[in-house]
């Protein structure tokens, strides 16, 4: 995916979370994270919004701390959310390609790694305020989900900060059905998980389905659409994969 078309997700999935919250309400528990309220959701997400930005729009080119969740509830709250995401996606659109700052996950460049990690994070948690609203989620493209994916196991989990680790080696497969080429083998061992993309030798387990399910699933949102092999390695990722904040 291009830049650019990460970016039109981003302007789709903000408004799409905004109107999620708004209709479950501040105070709906999001089940998807137990210990939020849609309130806690909503101010996450927008402090992440002016964060990344403040990255683009300012050229950061070292870490930036964020600038704290805002004492905002119900409407004003949802006001703030809406000119945040607004002012990230101009932003990114209105950017040069070759901006210089600061980012933490390999990319072809500054502008693609923002583009593409605001487009993820806000769809996770547009799917989040959806799960407190109840009803049919949005559909998330299999192209897109499978490049989260992607980001998850290539670039998130290699880094040192990973808390999936083994014992014993392990070999975990991750197996989109409805995607072409989208393959990942990921080895476990006391190390943080190497990932290669396609079907490299044996596994021990492999955890199968659509994309966008895998997506939801490795960021720990549904349950594994399928899981062959040992389960344990499965729970083992379950388990230990969470990726927070702080």
């Amino acid at each position: 995916m291009e830049t650019a078309d990460f970016v039109r997700t981003l302007d789709r999935e903000g408004p799409l979370l905004a109107a999620a919250a708004e209709e479950a309400g501040a105070d709906a528990k999001v089940p998807t994270c137990p210990d939020w309220q849609v309130r806690d959701l909503v101010r996450h997400t927008g402090m992440v919004h002016r964060w990344a930005a403040a990255f683009v729009a300012e050229g950061h080119t070292a870490y930036h701390p964020d600038g704290g969740l805002p004492d905002l509830d119900g409407a004003q709250l949802l006001a703030w959310f809406r000119e945040g995401h607004r002012h990230l996606v101009d932003t990114l659109t209105d950017a040069p390609a070759d901006v210089r700052c600061w980012s933490f996950l390999p990319a072809p460049s500054p502008l693609a790694f923002w583009a593409r990690r605001q487009a993820h994070e806000t769809t996770v948690h547009r799917f989040d305020a959806e799960s407190a609203r109840g009803g049919t989620p949005s559909v998330i493209e299999p192209g897109f989900a499978a490049d989260g994916v992607d980001e998850l196991l290539c670039a998130f989990h290699a880094r040192n900060r990973s808390r999936v680790r083994s014992a014993e080696p392990r070999v975990l497969r991750v197996r989109a059905t409805d995607t072409d080429d989208a393959v990942w083998t990921v080895r476990l061992s006391q190390e943080p998980p190497a990932t290669e993309r396609g079907e490299s030798g044996r596994a021990d387990c492999e955890i199968a389905g659509p994309a966008a399910q895998l997506y939801l699933a490795l960021w720990n949102r549904l349950p594994f659409p399928h899981v062959s092999g040992d389960a344990s390695t499965a729970t083992l990722w379950r388990e230990n994969s969470a990726v927070t904040w702080s």
